[in-house]
């Protein structure tokens, strides 16, 4: 519970500071900087994000994203369950953005500059009137998708990050070496489903659980499942996965 509370701190936090961090994980901001050979923030905060999870997975979804944040609030207005039928359109949408920002780059001659506050004054994304013309569209698109579709429903069908941890996940699991992952013990499963019933990407987690087969592309790592067992046959480990 206590770790639980400390996540939903996290959220929290990182939804008030959207307006200073929209721009950091801008998916034009990168494209508009590789054409003149700069490393913009978005750029070194993506290819962090790869590094962070070749060790951590999708946790910065599950436990700091933003719009993780957002579209747990809009959970409260439609909770229903998301299809992994829509799982395949982010990468219909990821492919064609990252061969831009490699045609960006490979134009300008290869990266010239680090700029991190490339075209945000200050450091501040939205610091003036006309920023909310770009941050209000942005946080009403993750909402009505939320509002449309359901719970996480934008994590699953559109997010352009999603995609570079889903890589870093992969490769820490077929790697096998201590990271964080799920683990599941179902000598201890009484396949009531609570998991399953608040796992906010939608997952059933009983039947991972039953398998033995605790990862999947979807898992943001948040632990919802671990706090909700009773019988604690869903818990986190940080030791080589099976």
């Amino acid at each position: 519970m206590k770790l639980q509370k400390t996540r939903n701190a996290l959220l929290l936090i990182s939804l008030i500071l959207f307006p200073v961090t929209i721009n950091y994980l801008s998916p034009y901001l990168i494209v508009s900087g590789s054409f003149e050979g700069i490393a913009s923030g978005s750029f070194l905060l993506f290819s962090s994000l790869f590094v962070t999870s070749l060790f951590f997975g999708r946790a910065f979804c599950g436990w700091i994203c933003p719009a993780g944040s957002l579209q747990d609030c809009c959970s409260k207005v439609n909770n229903k369950p998301v299809s992994s039928k829509i799982n395949v359109i982010k990468y219909m949408i990821w492919i064609p953005w990252v061969l831009s920002i490699a045609a960006g780059f490979i134009t300008a001659g290869g990266i010239s500059t680090l700029e991190p506050t490339y075209l945000t004054d200050y450091g501040v994304s939205v610091n003036n009137v006309y920023g909310y013309l770009i941050y209000l569209p942005v946080a009403a698109f993750v909402i009505i998708i939320s509002f449309v579709l359901g719970r996480r429903s934008h994590c699953h069908a559109v997010c352009w990050i999603a995609p570079f941890v889903i890589a870093g996940s992969k490769i820490k699991n077929k790697f096998k070496y201590p990271s964080l992952h799920l683990e599941g013990n179902a000598d201890k499963c009484i396949d009531c489903k609570i998991c399953d019933k608040n796992c906010p990407m939608s997952l059933s987690v009983s039947n991972m659980v039953k398998q033995d087969k605790m990862y999947n592309d979807e898992c943001i790592l948040c632990g919802n499942c671990s706090n909700v067992c009773s019988r604690n046959a869903v818990y986190f480990g940080f030791r080589s996965s099976k």
